[in-house]
């Protein structure tokens, strides 16, 4: 068991490594972007389903309330928290629509549209991700595997590239922190920024 432990320490550690290299410049790109949208007033949406869509509600709070340094709040907002709003669109038209709706209800152009898929081909983000292009909302995909669909049409791709779930996740997360912290340190720590 010992063996195993230390087996998959090893794969998650080596995959953020793996991203790292491979992305560098791009998460830069995605940080530079959601500063800009927040220095503009703009907004954040974050969705995904099961784990992506408890790192997009892990993620939302943590602008909304902070995350390491005292701040004010930023505006983000999880699409995957309102349980009527998901299942009364689910019901009456499509579970692909679950979180186009809400962008076209909440989305404005300038905001970020964040989606989360491991697998890079859930349709109800690709559909989300499709609107929020269509109304100009910059358009972020954190994925896994070769990034699927959703790699193809985001202004922002960030990859992970492994078809292992956990893995993925692991790096999603640090990924979501990673860009936080690199915000705030862009809104509130560089010298001459109060």
């Amino acid at each position: 068991m010992e063996d195993h432990i230390i087996k998959i320490f090893k794969e998650s550690s080596q995959l953020k490594e793996i991203f790292v290299n491979e992305n560098l410049f791009q998460l830069v790109r995605v940080v530079e972007a959601i500063t800009e949208a927040l220095q503009g007033g703009k907004k954040i949406l974050l969705f995904g389903n099961g784990g992506s869509a408890a790192d997009a509600q892990h993620l939302a709070a943590e602008f909304v309330n902070r995350f390491v340094i005292e701040r004010p709040p930023l505006p983000a907002i999880a699409l995957t928290t309102d349980t009527s709003i998901l299942t009364s669109i689910g019901n009456d038209y499509d579970f692909s629509e679950v979180f186009s709706k809400q962008i076209r209800a909440i989305g404005q152009a300038g905001d970020v549209a964040w989606g989360f898929s491991t697998s890079g081909t859930s349709p109800n983000v690709l559909k989300a991700l499709e609107t929020a292009n269509k109304m100009d909302l910059v358009t972020v995909g954190l994925t896994g595997k070769d990034g699927g669909g959703i790699g193809m049409m985001v202004k922002h791709h960030l990859n992970v590239p492994s078809g292992s779930t956990p893995r993925i996740q692991e790096v999603h997360i640090t990924v979501g922190h990673v860009i936080c912290e690199m915000v705030d340190y862009m809104l509130f720590q560089q010298p001459g920024v109060r």
